[in-house]
């Protein structure tokens, strides 16, 4: 029992820190004169999107471009019954689904920025449905930190 609960401690240290490190991010965009049109929602997708720049070098700019796309719809129901999936990935081959489910589990599991490298490999598709689909189980918990509305 012991070595679970060190692994459920380094887990919960680990979606701590990357957690610590989004309202960072979030609350340094919400600054940002160029994202005051953002929702909030999209204020996290776009931190989630950069999570690996800003993960890796703090210091350092990204220095990628932002990646224009249209906002994504608010998941419908966040229940945990509820399909995680963002709703224009509803109908997505089942294949498509379990690639971006497995990609949230490694989120959760094992840290966002390992995740998002992960997502790297896969279509846009995937990675937009991903970061939607992390935006939008994060979110819940970034509300009740205060960090967006």
């Amino acid at each position: 029992m012991d070595q679970a609960s060190s692994q459920s401690a380094s887990f919960e240290q680990g979606l701590e820190h990357d957690l610590a490190a989004l309202a960072a991010d979030i609350r340094n965009r919400k600054e940002s004169i160029t994202v005051k049109d953002y929702s909030e929602r999209e204020l996290v997708k776009e931190a989630i999107r950069a999570f690996p720049s800003f993960e890796r070098t703090p210091q350092a700019s990204s220095g990628t471009a932002p990646v224009s796309t249209p906002p994504a719809p608010a998941p419908a129901v966040p229940a945990a019954t509820a399909s995680p999936l963002p709703e224009y990935a509803q109908s997505a081959p089942p294949e498509v689904k379990l690639e971006i489910e497995y990609l949230l589990d490694v989120a959760l599991r094992h840290g966002i920025g390992k995740a998002l490298t992960e997502s790297e490999k896969s279509p846009y598709f995937v990675q937009d449905a991903f970061h939607d689909a992390l935006a939008g189980r994060l979110y819940p918990e970034l509300q009740k930190r205060g960090i967006v509305k």
